[in-house]
């Protein structure tokens, strides 16, 4: 495990070192191609990465579904539909009768093809986590492009007429809130309200929750930062906001994160800095062992005060 300062700062309020407490959620990375290119995208994905899952990993990741406990598929990207497997990938883990997590940008629906998706979700009772990064059409516009706000509310609209986002919950629609800059999301509580009050007041839309993401300092963001000079000042802050509070419910301790080329990652970010899961676990889908994945030690770096900033972001 790379020492750094946060391994440092775990080890100063507990004396184990993180480590995963088994596996309820398998999130999936089916590619990095993308119809956006936000600013903020850990990622950096976007119309021009060819990164893709093939049919031999989306094979391996539902055998390892079939064949363990584990609750819920998490699916991301890229763009998850823009990938030709993903109805694949999500008819037959809800056939097993997973739980199925989506994470859309909600604009995907009016690329060629994809507009059969609002509908399809619907169908199989997929749950969706959509981008929105603020309720305000600029701020929107400036960190995913013009039109992309406009686009969004429609896709909401849509969504809500097929009952999501409904205060029964059977299909559920969250948002996730991202910084417009460098600093810290404010209290989840208090702008969720704010956006349920803002989206229905203006457009009638309604959502069950909202998540708020802090920026992690990697992918397009970490680039940002360091053109403009600021990545210590940021990573600094972060720092300095550790809740030892987070430790308990960080995402990596109950999630294994599988990569477009089926390589294992403690989380989606770790991936995208290419830092796999520790080297006495198995380090591809097809070796999959949910015992020895289920009880392995974290692999960590300074991003990682990211997710453990204030709140927490997970």
């Amino acid at each position: 495990m790379k020492k750094s300062k946060f391994l440092d700062t775990v080890r100063s309020v507990s004396s184990e070192p993180l480590a995963a407490n088994g596996i309820t959620v398998l999130q999936v990375n089916m590619g990095y191609q993308c119809n956006m290119a936000c600013n903020h995208c850990h990622v950096s994905a976007g119309p021009g990465r060819s990164e893709t899952m093939g049919k031999n990993t989306v094979d391996a990741v539902l055998q390892v579904l079939k064949n363990s406990s584990i609750e819920t598929l998490d699916i991301t990207g890229g763009a998850p539909e823009l990938n030709p497997l993903f109805p694949l990938l999500v008819g037959s883990a809800r056939k097993m009768g997973k739980r199925v997590i989506s994470r859309t940008n909600l604009t995907v629906f009016f690329e060629e093809g994809k507009g059969i998706f609002p509908e399809f979700y619907r169908d199989h009772e997929v749950e969706l986590i959509a981008s929105l990064p603020c309720y305000l059409e600029q701020n929107v516009n400036a960190i995913r492009g013009n039109g992309v706000y406009q686009k969004s509310i429609d896709a909401l609209r849509r969504l809500n007429s097929l009952g999501y986002g409904d205060a029964s919950g059977k299909l559920s629609l969250s948002l996730v809130y991202n910084p417009a800059g460098p600093f810290l999301a404010p209290a989840q509580s208090a702008l969720e309200a704010d956006y349920k009050k803002e989206l229905k007041a203006r457009y009638g839309i309604v959502f069950n929750k909202l998540f708020a993401f802090t920026n992690m300092p990697v992918g397009r963001f970490g680039e940002a930062l360091v053109k403009s000079g600021n990545s210590g000042a940021y990573l600094d802050m972060l720092a300095s906001a550790f809740n030892p509070a987070t430790l308990e419910r960080i995402m990596c301790r109950s999630l294994v994160s599988v990569g477009w080329d089926g390589r294992l990652y403690d989380c989606d970010f770790n991936q995208v800095l290419g830092i796999p899961v520790a080297p006495d676990a198995p380090q591809h889908i097809g070796e999959f062992d949910h015992a020895a994945l289920g009880r392995r030690n974290i692999s960590v770096d300074d991003h990682c005060f990211g997710c453990t900033a204030g709140q927490g972001s997970t």
